[in-house]
């Protein structure tokens, strides 16, 4: 009796498995036919439907600008030195002050070089006087001369009485040039002190730029002692003004002279200024295989200060009615780059390879094919095969009334965004 029982309910334990485990295959084969069951020839998965996101395509001017970082430096910057030692008595200008050309910007105590002029001055004098009582005797050593010459034609005077009176007046004649170079030394040792001393007034001088500029540094107070060439000012350039990038080999041979540049800076978020490219270093340095470029900036209002950090963007190419797609359509799919074009009149996607060309923003450039039109996917594109069924979201396409509005409607200009070219 128990082994019947034993029997039957072994049975009923069978019975029950098998209805669990064709249960559990049907469910998978409905999974599977769900996913993978559908797929038609051309590998789409024609049997489910994704839900997606679609942008038009577009036509307009697009750029390709380069984006650098780099820092403002002066125009020019040069430094105050005296040529001459001495204590600085004054001091004229400080840290910030405008400076004009040729403006007096220190004086250093100068009763030693003014006394320096009065000698030489008096040196000179004794000089003249020198010159005077030369000149005189010359005069009567060369009345002499005739006189001696006309007695010895006459016989009345011996040859070395002749050749006595004649080496006198040559020696007068030494005597008369020799002063003469004395006066002539005189008259330089004097400008040289005159000289000396108007470097006791020292000046900011320079040749070339705007005539003013500003006092960016002082190395030294009233009162100190100083020895020839000491750094007293540092005097620099504002307008102008001077950036400094470096690029690396990607971009360097697609920069040129000339070419204008969009400066910002953190300070003056709002504010955006105009330059250019002026110099451009003939090498990249082997340590950070990076060429120095210089960039004049316009700062009339001197808003822009050296040290300060700024952003640089720089125009390299840009075309007008190009064809525009959003950067977020693009998918790879088998090595290939393209897009997913939306047959929004039977809700399927296509897919297209692409050549790009340039990326501005979030925009991007279609070379190839062209040209191209209608909607591409932007969002839910990873879930689609070629020929995959989609799902737009309500109010994905314009009205007619809003398609007839848009066209009435400019075209607005695009705002510079960083840039970049595949």
């Amino acid at each position: 009796m128990r082994e019947l029982k034993s029997k039957i309910l072994g049975r009923k334990t069978q019975i029950i498995m098998v209805i669990g485990i064709l249960i559990l295959g049907y469910i998978g084969w409905r999974v599977y036919k769900a996913v993978f069951g559908a797929k038609g020839p051309g590998g789409g998965q024609r049997g489910i439907s994704v839900a997606v996101e679609i942008s038009p395509v577009q036509r307009g001017s697009i750029k390709d600008m380069g984006q650098f970082s780099g820092t403002l430096i002066p125009k020019s910057q040069f430094t105050v030195a005296p040529k001459i030692s001495g204590k600085l008595t004054q001091l004229l200008v400080d840290i910030g002050d405008p400076v004009r050309r040729n403006q007096l910007v220190a004086v250093i105590e100068d009763e030693e070089y003014q006394q320096q002029v009065i000698q030489a001055e008096a040196d000179l004098r004794v000089a003249k006087a020198n010159l005077e009582e030369a000149k005189s005797s010359l005069e009567i050593a060369k009345r002499d001369l005739e006189r001696a010459r006309t007695l010895h034609q006459k016989g009345i005077q011996s040859d070395s009485q002749l050749d006595a009176v004649v080496a006198q007046h040559d020696a007068q004649d030494s005597k008369y040039k020799v002063a003469v170079a004395q006066l002539a030394n005189k008259e330089a040792a004097l400008e040289a002190s005159r000289v000396r001393l108007s470097y006791t007034r020292i000046r900011a001088s320079w040749e070339k730029g705007s005539d003013v500029r500003y006092v960016g540094e002082r190395f030294v107070n009233e009162g100190a002692m100083l020895s020839p060439n000491t750094p007293m000012l540092s005097i620099i350039e504002l307008q102008p003004i001077t950036a400094v990038i470096y690029a690396t080999d990607k971009d360097y041979f697609r920069l040129k002279a000339e070419q204008k540049v969009t400066i910002t800076s953190s300070a003056f978020s709002a504010t955006t200024f105009s330059g250019r490219v002026v110099r451009i270093a003939p090498l990249l340095k082997e340590t950070s295989r990076q060429a120095r470029v210089e960039i004049e900036i316009q700062n009339p209002e001197g808003l822009l200060k050296p040290g300060m950090f700024i952003n640089a963007q720089i125009e390299f190419a840009g075309r007008e009615e190009a064809t525009l797609i959003p950067l977020s359509a693009l998918v790879n799919r088998s090595g290939q780059q393209g897009i997913f074009l939306a047959d929004v009149e039977n809700n399927i996607a296509h897919f297209r390879p692409v050549k790009v060309g340039i990326v501005e923003g979030e925009r991007v450039e279609i070379l190839e094919p062209s040209p191209i039109s209608g909607y591409v996917v932007t969002l839910g594109h990873h879930l689609l095969e070629d020929g995959t069924t989609i799902i737009l979201p309500h109010n994905a396409l314009p009205s007619s009334e809003e398609k007839a509005e848009n066209s009435q409607k400019p075209d607005k200009p695009q705002e510079n965004s960083p840039r970049r070219k595949k």
